[in-house]
């Protein structure tokens, strides 16, 4: 019976109620266990002839069964142990404690909690109730495989506890973030009087930590001195800790002070606790007397002090640290290098960030994301893409933060095909299931034009976020689909409270279709809720302001708020919109006079306003002045308002020079700009040439074609059209549907260009037809037999579509004799609309505003704010 007295033992040595044993034990054991086993073989020999002869007793059986099964698991052998179990079972052997407690072991050093689940089963079928040693075996496996309901279940059935039942318990809710629950099972402990050990402090101050709560804190605290552990280094280093999660960086550092004896987890806690404070110059002079007092760091240390210069926004620091981490035994270290590939990163400096990726001998998957991110940080997304490829070589597979970061880059460059496989990638690996990741798809398939399969991953998000709902709006409106943006918008308030963020979102939605009343809603609730004033968010309700043409708002929506920059040049792109040259110039003179440097933006916004009003010579003073006063490089969208304002002056000579004289390479804009003067004035060969030299650049742009069969269309040349569109037909290329909205009496209405399921739309139809016969009956006549003509049926198809016909004859049912009406429409205005509307005008004596996708249209008595020189241009213009 030796050999049952040294296996009792071991079993005592590898008991985890001793809290001096860890599952780190379990290499010594195993060596310990290879002299056991011989042992054991000569006791079997021994015993195998002093019963030769005779039957076995059953008790016999019972123990060499139950030894033979703890030798398999003092081996580690835990697949033929769990089988040895289940012919234990068939054979109705019972299994002692001492094997079970052996095998829950093995389970949970070799992390199984499926054969850890099957132990237990068995466990419960024979055992009503659990004695401390199985009990603690059980509690630490299932606490160790993060299973607190079995925990807890294990718990009750205990009959009885002792310090260790509590602490792996109290550890494992700390761990879970269950820190209540934690708190509430220390003070049972108490009242059990269970007298805490050092390892009962650590997990409940962790507690504390964790909700921040500084009274308990100290609480537990004045615990620590009155059993008297304050002078444990743990218990110290615990108290450390908790104290700065909570704030008081102070009190940590008087305890910091008055340790009798620190190890480096103390330094470490005082210095990233100094950092964690905002205390980052603390922190550093912490971290050089602790070089001063000999005390080396380790990577901890040097990964929170190459933060600190991060967060301190010091450079020359940071590379102070670079060179120690290089002289010292840390500069082969991928997580030292890691943080700092961040810090470089963060300061600006991704040369430097890139030569020590470069330089280090392996790397991990955060090496890689930290790379690929400091370029999606830095606009550079190509790169980002690049490294990611790099990577996917190196066979490492993206963890959520890599594919946050690729899918932002494919998002900028609209490369669907890699964020198609990234979502692939996200839902093979589980990593869908982590809302970022989500939130990320949403916005790549958003910006790739595929706002469908955005609609697809919002719906399949579990715990959608402020981020998702603002992700999908944002991703509706910048696909032409404000009306369900705003649809979104009324669902996302049903479940939570929209941040800032979101609000601009909807601005810019109802912005775009005209929903003055909703702009209104949402910029009282900004005000109510405290945000009107933050960040860019003013801004957006000007600009939802402007956009709508509410000129009054807009104006005392500009005073009551701060006049940067981005303000002044909204007011002027409104006014660019409206044609209105010389309010525009005399906002920039006020915008001047308030020592406002104007911008990029503003000129573009100037020169488009003189370009729509006539004013050449104005227009070429002021890109001069971009150049010569404000120091300002023109860009080439400032080239193209020239070519504009040259082209729409008739001065298409000119405007062709001018490009042949740029300094920059001129792009597809500028060519259209002089395609698009070409139009107006009919100059068919130089049109032509300049398409030439847009489909070179860019043959995708279904505008280009637009305006060439509009170009070909005002002289007559049917043939030539229709080989424009056959083209079109042939590369995919197809135009948006024509779509209108009118906002009455709060609500938007939305009408599509041969959509006759309006509920009004017999109504809608009766008055159009009745302004039709009025026409016909006056000097108008003459347009409506244009309606029918081969020149507007080709426009209706491909460029106008008529819808801002129905929206008006909409408003006109549904709102009172005299009441304003207001459109926004989606494509451009034709002639014969515009012509429409001025003698609707006129008859129902009522101003109409359209606001189309490049202009500001007003009709009053017959004349429209464009001066009739809309986008088509003057009629008769050659």
């Amino acid at each position: 019976m030796a050999v049952f007295a040294k296996t009792s033992h071991l079993l005592t040595y590898l008991d985890r109620s001793n809290p001096q044993i860890s599952n780190n034990h379990y290499p010594k054991a195993l060596s310990f266990s290879k002299n056991l086993l011989t042992h054991t073989k000569t006791a079997r020999k021994t015993q195998e002839i002093s019963v030769l002869g005779t039957a076995l007793s059953n008790s016999t059986i019972n123990q060499t069964h139950n030894l033979e099964l703890q030798e398999l698991c003092l081996r580690g052998n835990l697949e033929q142990a769990m089988k040895r179990l289940e012919s234990m079972q068939e054979l109705r052997i019972e299994v002692d404690e001492e094997a079970y407690v052996a095998l829950l072991r093995l389970c949970e050093w070799r992390r199984a909690p499926d054969e850890g689940s099957r132990v237990y089963a068995l466990v419960s079928s024979s055992k009503s109730r659990l004695r401390v040693r199985l009990g603690n075996a059980l509690l630490s496996m299932f606490v160790r495989f993060g299973n607190l309901v079995d925990a807890w279940y294990v718990f009750g059935k205990m009959s009885e506890r002792d310090v260790f039942s509590w602490n792996v318990l109290v550890g494992g809710y700390s761990k879970a973030g269950c820190f209540d629950e934690a708190l509430n099972l220390y003070h049972r402990m108490l009242w059990a009087e269970i007298r805490p050990d050092v390892y009962t402090f650590p997990s409940v101050l962790r507690t504390c930590g964790g909700v921040s709560d500084i009274a308990r804190g100290k609480e537990i605290h004045g615990h620590v001195i009155r059993f008297g552990f304050e002078s444990d280094v743990d218990v110290g280093n615990a108290l450390i800790t908790m104290y700065v999660k909570c704030g008081d960086i102070s009190h940590a550092r008087k305890l910091f002070d008055r340790m009798p004896k620190r190890d480096r987890i103390s330094w470490n806690a005082m210095i990233s606790g100094y950092f964690e404070n905002g205390e980052g110059l603390e922190g550093l002079r912490l971290f050089f007397l602790m070089r001063e007092l000999s005390v080396d760091p380790d990577l901890i240390t040097m990964t929170s002090v190459a933060s600190a210069c991060e967060l301190l926004g010091n450079e020359r620091l940071g590379r102070e640290i670079h060179g120690y981490v290089v002289r010292s035994e840390f500069g082969g270290d991928v997580s030292v290098n890691n943080s700092l590939i961040q810090m470089y990163s963060s300061l600006g400096n991704l040369e430097e960030a890139e030569k020590v990726f470069s330089r280090m001998e392996s790397k991990d998957i955060v090496s890689w994301t930290a790379m690929i991110a400091s370029y999606d940080s830095h606009k550079l997304p190509c790169r980002a893409v690049e490294t990611y490829k790099m990577m996917e070589l190196e066979g490492i597979l993206p963890d959520e933060i890599t594919l946050v970061s690729v899918l932002s880059a494919c998002a900028c460059l609209g490369h669907l095909d890699l964020g198609i496989r990234l979502h692939e990638i996200a839902i093979k690996t589980g990593l869908i299931s982590h809302v970022m990741v989500a939130n990320s798809l949403i916005d790549m398939y958003s910006k790739c034009k595929c706002v469908d399969k955005a609609l697809e991953v919002f719906r399949n998000i579990s715990g959608k976020n402020v981020i998702s709902w603002t992700s999908l709006i944002l991703g509706l409106r910048i696909n032409n689909r404000s009306f369900e943006a705003l649809l979104f918008f009324r669902q996302m308030k049903e479940s939570m409270e929209p941040n800032s963020v979101t609000l601009i979102s909807v601005l810019s939605a109802c912005a775009r279709i005209g929903a003055l009343m909703r702009g209104k809603e949402i910029h009282a609730h900004a005000l109510r809720t405290g945000v009107g004033f933050d960040g860019f968010l003013p801004n957006a309700i000007l600009d939802m302001y402007v956009r709508c043409g509410r000129e009054v708002p807009a104006l005392n929506q500009f005073n009551s708020q701060k006049k940067d920059v981005t303000a002044w040049n909204i007011l002027l792109t409104g006014y660019a919109e409206k044609g209105q040259g010389k309010l525009a110039v005399e906002l920039f003179d006020k915008m001047l006079e308030s020592e406002v440097n104007p911008d990029e933006i503003t000129f573009i916004s100037l020169l488009c306003a003189c370009s729509r009003s006539g004013m050449v010579v104005e227009g070429l003073e002021y890109f001069n002045v971009m150049k010569n006063k404000y120091n300002l490089t023109p860009n080439l969208k400032h080239h193209a308002c020239i070519v504009d304002l040259l082209g729409r002056a008739g001065r298409l000579d000119d405007a062709y020079d001018f490009i042949q004289d740029m300094s920059l390479k001129p792009d597809a804009a500028i060519w259209g700009a002089l395609l698009n003067a070409c139009r107006i004035h009919r100059n068919v060969e130089l049109g032509e040439l300049a398409v030439t030299r847009i489909f070179e650049k860019d043959n995708k742009s279904v505008g280009y074609y637009i305006l060439l069969c509009n170009l070909y269309a005002e002289c007559g040349n049917w043939d030539k059209v229709s080989k424009v569109r056959s083209l079109m037909r042939e590369r995919g290329l197809s135009v948006d549907p024509g779509c209108s909205w009118v906002e009455i009496k709060g609500k938007v209405h939305a009408f599509l260009s041969g959509d006759n399921f309006h509920a009004d739309s017999k109504e809608i139809d009766g008055v159009l037809e009745g302004f039709y016969t009025k026409m016909k009956e006056t000097c108008f006549s003459d347009l409506k037999s244009s309606f029918l003509s081969e020149v507007e049926t080709s426009r209706a198809d491909i460029f106008c579509g008529h819808s801002e016909r129905q929206a008006i004859a909409f408003g006109l049912i549904n709102t009172a004799p005299g009441t304003p009406i207001w459109v926004t429409k989606n494509l451009y205005m034709c002639h014969s609309c515009h012509n429409f509307v001025k003698f609707i005008s006129t008859v129902v004596r009522r101003e109409i505003s359209v606001r189309d996708v490049e202009e500001y249209h007003h009709f009053k008595d017959g004349v429209c704010s464009c001066g009739d020189e809309g986008y088509w241009g003057k009629p008769g213009k050659g």
